[in-house]
């Protein structure tokens, strides 16, 4: 019977050991020094809401707004599971729809007429991406304006061409389309600038390639531009999604949630939960549930149009 001897492993030195412990220790605390800024302001800003809001939710909540009953999952499955929630998430995703590929089509046309090589296009690119610099309260007061049903703008248009006018922020049926309006606008100086640095960052020796073997502006659109554009195509759908998803402002100017919650988006209505008849529970389980659907939605959007992403 053959006999087998193992060799005993080599075992560093115990003082090796804790000085490499001790200097990554050391590593740590430095790196933390540095984070702890950031880490302060995304502990107060965002981990204390989100834990406060899901604790909130397992709490029924008086009619003066105090904390009443502990029903722990029986408001998250109430509130999730009714009407008027399904109602506000139907709201939201038209409204995403309205928005989003609308501001990306229309910002990568703005894009590419400002990346064109011309005198004077510095003036064009400021004043294609000046709406980034105003806020949501200005853009919606000029929206109010422009859309108004006796002075508007659009209404005399619309007469000009003998078409009715519209009461756009007081017809159910065009509530909703009047505030996407005001949002594609608001949005698209953001879209328009991030296209630009897309396309600036395309390296001229592929055009003179695809020009060079015969392919036309619209070949070169469909196998230049837009393979190169992908990244920044991806990270324009993402942040327009979350951006549509958390829309207030513009809402609460234009149509306060109406006419009949035309226009009662998932965030409106947490505010009218939580602010107008506060009821903080049911507030904070719609809120729950938002970050839940943007976090999920946006992973989706991540994991799938990623794969058509292409990195130079």
């Amino acid at each position: 019977m053959a006999v087998t001897t193992t060799e005993p492993l080599p075992v560093l030195p115990l003082a090796g050991l804790a000085a490499r412990g001790l200097a990554q220790l050391k590593r740590l605390a430095f790196a933390l020094i540095f984070l702890s800024p950031s880490i302060i302001l995304f502990g107060v800003f965002i981990f204390y809401p989100l834990v406060k809001s899901v604790y909130l939710g397992f709490y029924e909540t008086d009619p003066l707004g105090n904390q009443g009953d502990f029903v722990a999952l029986d408001q998250y499955r109430t509130v999730l599971t009714s009407e008027d929630f399904r109602h506000a998430l139907w709201i939201t995703v038209l409204f995403t729809l309205y928005t989003v590929p609308p501001g990306i089509v229309l910002g990568l046309g703005l894009a590419m007429l400002a990346n064109q090589k011309l005198p004077g296009i510095s003036i064009f690119r400021t004043a294609f991406s000046s709406t980034v610099a105003t806020s949501v309260a200005v853009a919606s007061m000029m929206w109010l304006t422009l859309l108004n049903p006796s002075v508007g703008l659009i209404n005399y248009f619309l007469q000009e061409a003998d078409l009715p006018r519209i009461d756009w922020l007081n017809d159910p049926d065009w509530a909703l389309l009047a505030v996407s309006l005001t949002t594609i606008w608001l949005n698209l100086g953001l879209a328009t600038i991030v296209f630009l640095a897309g396309l600036q960052s395309i390296p001229e020796r592929l055009y003179e390639s695809a020009r060079i073997d015969g392919a036309g502006r619209w070949a070169t659109f469909l196998h230049v531009t837009l393979p190169m554009l992908s990244p920044t195509l991806l990270f324009v759908t993402v942040v327009g999604t979350i951006l549509a998803f958390e829309s207030f402002g513009q809402i609460h100017i234009l149509t306060r949630g109406g006419p009949l919650d035309a226009t009662t988006v998932i965030v409106y209505s947490i505010w009218q939960e939580a602010f107008q008849r506060f009821d903080y529970g049911v507030a904070a389980v719609q809120a729950v549930g938002l970050f839940i659907l943007v976090l999920g939605l946006t992973g989706l959007q991540i994991r799938f149009l990623e794969r058509r992403v292409f990195y130079q």
